[in-house]
């Protein structure tokens, strides 16, 4: 029995690069999300068991004995099983919701009660082992998405960086915490449409579709050695000196065999990291993300010809880079969200005046980073005011 109050939180995600090319085989990379769900357990004398989720407006309350009558059969000792369609019918029954609920109060609903009875079953709150969360965790992906991929249950419990590839899913071995911004067009969309698109499309332009997705596979690869050799900034010692002599004559003009004594002379130094030239050491962090800019401009523009963009994410695109900062949409596209990389060093005024063009847009705009740790426990006092607030307001 609980004895004592438990306070968890794990991260969010986004898709990083692979949207849509993961389903023909392609590699996706997913990273975790510095805003995070929180968790409180806490024990009662009522003899009932209370789900508040405010974010969705839920509020529900069930007798313990009620619970544990059920038949709970299907959760074995010692390993993680699937509900059946009967047992999912049993648990609408105990949840006593009416046939007109929304459909994500009923999934978030059922999805509580299969972790709640499973973890009453076995007596106990894992805390350290971080790979039978998991798996009960992609047990509640099964109950609200019915053939999940694993990605997210995935990043959520081991926070960082994860590869996704053909159901094999492997973590990043560093994972630098980028500052991002995360920008909901609030566009609504549906995924599966906008999937069986893509997949009309390579049937009917396979020969230039399939490039396409060959490409943004090699960009999730290149993101993926970009961003495990990020350093810190480089000593000078880590630099290549280049001197590259321009002989100008008027502005377009180059000789590099010749100075006619009338010709402009100017000398100019370039200083490169080693890791461009040799790639040895670490990349400094500012060329690193210099590159992701890139590898996230392109992905956006094949994404586009997948069709899978829109209007609202294309004016997304626009604000942003007319700050110098470079966007992509995050997931399945059609409108839903974009995520915006911040340059380091970036000043906070500019952060600010970006989030209110994009907000004028009609947009909801939020600041984080990404690289985040995954499911963690909390001490009451190591929460941010905030959290604890919305906690104490449950």
């Amino acid at each position: 029995m609980l004895s004592e109050v438990l306070l968890v939180s794990a991260p969010g995600k986004v898709i990083l690069h692979g949207e849509h090319a993961v389903v023909h085989g392609k590699v996706a990379l997913a990273v975790s999300l510095n805003l995070r769900t929180f968790l409180r357990l806490q024990p009662h004398s009522n003899g009932k068991v209370d789900l508040s989720l405010p974010n969705i407006g839920i509020k529900r309350a069930w007798d313990v004995a009620r619970l544990q009558s059920l038949d709970a059969s299907f959760l074995e000792q010692g390993d993680v099983t699937t509900p059946t369609s009967e047992q999912v019918e049993k648990l609408k029954e105990v949840a006593g919701l009416p046939d007109d609920c929304a459909v994500t109060e009923r999934l978030a609903v059922q999805a509580f009660l299969y972790l709640y009875l499973s973890i009453c079953r076995k007596q106990r709150w894992t805390k350290e082992d971080l790979e039978l969360i998991n798996k009960w965790a992609f047990q509640g992906e099964r109950m609200i998405h019915g053939n999940p991929s694993g990605v997210d249950n995935a990043v959520s419990t081991w926070g960082g960086a994860l590869r996704y590839h053909q159901g094999k899913i492997s973590s990043l071995k560093r994972s630098p915490a980028l500052q991002i911004l995360l920008t909901n067009t609030k566009v609504p969309r549906n995924t599966r449409a906008l999937v069986a698109g893509v997949r009309n499309r390579l049937l009917k332009f396979p020969e230039i579709v399939a490039p396409l997705l060959t490409s943004i596979d090699a960009i999730s690869l290149e993101c993926e050695r970009v961003l495990g050799e990020m350093g810190e900034a480089p000593a000078p010692e880590q630099y290549v000196v280049l001197e590259v002599r321009a002989c100008l004559q008027e502005p377009g003009l180059l000789s590099p065999h010749h100075c006619p004594r009338q010709w402009l002379c100017n000398l100019a130094v370039l200083r490169i990291p080693r890791k461009l030239a040799h790639r040895g050491q670490d990349l400094p962090l500012a060329y690193a993300v210099s590159w992701a800019q890139e590898l996230i401009d392109m992905n956006q523009h094949h994404l586009n010809a997948l069709g899978v963009g829109h209007a609202s994410l294309d004016q997304l695109c626009q604000v942003t880079r007319a700050r110098g900062l470079h966007s992509k949409l995050t997931g399945a596209g059609g409108g839903g969200c974009g995520i915006t990389l911040l340059k380091p060093g970036l000043e906070q005024p500019e952060v600010e005046a970006t989030k209110q063009a994009l907000t004028s847009c009609g947009f909801d705009c939020l600041e984080t980073s990404i690289g985040a740790p995954g499911v963690s426990i909390h001490s009451a006092t190591s929460l941010d005011s905030r959290v604890q607030q919305a906690l104490d307001g449950l």
